[in-house]
């Protein structure tokens, strides 16, 4: 369905039961609504309505000019409004990477419109700013956001059919393929990339401490978030809080462990 929210047109993807709990699903870069596809099955099962949004750069109808527009509170403000169009009040939400991240902001700032949060992969802000300023290791583990900064991003990540996007992807297999293709959209791969040319420190330095019960799960094949980042989460949360470690996967979660990852969220829904 298409949702009209702050001025934009988002692409929101609804399936399971029409009476079930609501869940917001929230992606990351370099993919879409589709890297929740293989948990759907499990949610729907256990009687929860999903709405997967492409977010801001992914939908057509959302792709404003303007680098400052990708700013990471204007991602969560664009939560609300489609929380507000479909008339939800209140939703468990799922976010994986950037949806992570905006997952983490839209807790902080509008927990009563959260019941529960899962948080993959990408721990709470304040804690790995920390970790960014005292582990030279996670700064390492940071180094291509440069490269994605660039202006010549876009190049570089488009050569050869997505070349590039492919190997970052490799665990996921042929998906991987699927959102190169969907990258080389007019646009699309632009608006993508201006989450991480409009990342400020400013807007991430401001997230509070989470109220709303809340599980991060975190992988210890993830090239991106060290240890030490990921345990600095349980300091931002003082609601109920579970850490869970997957062993043996890397940054993508929702498709390299799909299973793991549904009964995960089901405990944290409570369902």
């Amino acid at each position: 369905m298409e949702i009209k929210a702050g001025g934009y047109t988002f692409d929101v993807h609804a399936a399971g039961p029409e009476d079930g709990v609501p869940v917001l699903l929230l992606h990351g870069f370099p993919q879409d609504h589709r890297e929740f596809d293989l948990i759907l099955p499990r949610l729907h099962g256990a009687g929860l309505r999903t709405y997967a949004l492409d977010q801001r750069g992914y939908s057509p109808g959302a792709r404003p000019a303007d680098v400052a527009d990708y700013a990471i509170t204007k991602a969560a403000d664009d939560a609300v409004g489609v929380l507000d169009a479909l008339g939800i009040e209140k939703a468990h939400v799922i976010g994986h990477d950037w949806g992570a991240q905006v997952s983490w902001v839209l807790a902080a700032a509008h927990p009563e419109r959260l019941h529960t949060l899962t948080a993959v992969s990408v721990p709470h802000p304040r804690g790995l700013a920390v970790a960014l300023r005292n582990q030279p290791s996670q700064r390492a583990r940071f180094a291509y956001m440069k490269i994605f900064q660039s202006p010549v991003a876009e190049r570089i990540l488009l050569a050869r059919d997505g070349a590039v996007l492919r190997r970052l992807m490799r665990p996921i297999g042929p998906r991987a393929a699927m959102y190169a293709r969907a990258m080389a959209e007019p646009g699309r791969l632009t608006g993508a990339l201006n989450w991480y040319r409009a990342l400020s420190g400013r807007d991430l330095a401001g997230v509070g401490t989470i109220t709303v019960p809340t599980t991060y799960v975190w992988s210890d094949g993830d090239p991106v978030v060290g240890r030490p980042a990921a345990l600095s989460t349980a300091t931002w949360v003082s609601a109920d809080y579970r850490f869970v470690a997957l062993r043996g996967i890397g940054h993508w979660v929702p498709e390299e462990a799909p299973k793991a990852l549904a009964e995960v969220a089901l405990a944290r829904i409570g369902v």
